[in-house]
């Protein structure tokens, strides 16, 4: 099957948001369109378009003019088994304990590890990402040194694979939530995939917008690997919903971007716990103070 992307780049989040409404009007339709942050520091934003037909390039030109974008870049993807592609790619991931792998490597788990099965149909969020790996590594951490958590959520989970990691040390039942609702379906898809059907529930929620995670608060430990702006505007709420001595875990943050990031949180009664490198990613672990 032959696809076709379509990409350009803006200055803000906004304006992005904006185009990429308009993008999914187009005539053919596309099959997906996404809005992402570039991760090289420069604050503009990429809006993404999947097409199975040649897309509009008059109408993507004038879009792309009347949102003050780039051009448009317009491109034929190969016909490739992307899974197959992907799963290739994809080598086990180890972070502390934690052995992340999809299924055609389930021969290689270590014996002693904690393994987490996440497809390669579902690659984002697979540990891959330093990100991600950040969390888990500082999980591990957290637990070596002591922490035992009763109750947690993983705010703007992806795949679940931080929800399903922390449900593995402890015995209790995470919350994994998701503003997108696709991100939700494959997050169960994950648990269950994991055997883990119970352990982790799995929410549609813009950020702690839903009656289960008031309900269970307060949290003893939160994750929430997102972006800068959105861990910022969360602040006030990750003071609220998290137990006094409690711990947040965060990521998504360019080393630049972290000082901005820890004194939104300092404000809201946090002290910064660790702070570590993965890649372009930093990973922030703060603590509520008693």
């Amino acid at each position: 099957m032959t696809t076709f992307t379509a990409f350009t780049t803006l200055a803000d989040r906004d304006s992005a948001e904006a185009l990429a409404e308009l993008v999914e009007e187009l005539d053919p339709a596309p099959y997906g369109v996404g809005v992402f942050e570039i991760e090289d520091g420069s604050d503009r934003w990429e809006v993404g378009a999947y097409f199975l037909e040649r897309p509009d390039d008059v109408a993507l030109a004038l879009l792309a003019m009347s949102h003050t974008a780039a051009p448009f870049a317009i491109s034929e993807l190969p016909d490739i088994d992307w899974v197959a592609h992907v799963r290739r790619e994809l080598a086990p991931v180890v972070a502390g304990r934690f052995f992340v792998y999809g299924s055609h490597d389930a021969d290689k788990v270590p014996e002693g590890s904690i393994p987490l099965l996440i497809e390669a149909a579902m690659a984002f969020g697979t540990g891959h990402h330093g990100t991600t790996l950040g969390c888990l590594s500082a999980l591990d951490r957290l637990e070596r040194e002591g922490l035992r958590a009763r109750n947690v959520a993983d705010i703007g989970c992806g795949t679940a694979v931080l929800a399903m990691a922390a449900a593995k040390l402890w015995p209790e039942t995470v919350l994994a939530s998701d503003i997108d609702p696709v991100a939700v379906e494959t997050a169960a898809a994950n648990v269950e995939a994991n055997g883990m059907s119970g352990q982790v529930v799995c929410l549609e929620a813009a950020g702690f917008e839903h009656p289960r995670l008031k309900e269970n608060a307060p949290f003893d430990l939160i994750f929430a690997n997102i972006l800068k702006a959105p861990l910022i505007a969360l602040a006030p709420d990750m003071g609220k919903y998290c137990a006094e001595s409690g711990h947040v875990i965060l990521s998504g943050i360019l080393h630049e971007q972290a000082d901005d990031v820890i004194a939104a949180y300092v404000a809201e009664g946090f002290t910064l716990a660790s702070r570590n490198e993965h890649g372009d990613w930093t990973t922030l672990v703060m603590q509520r103070k008693q």
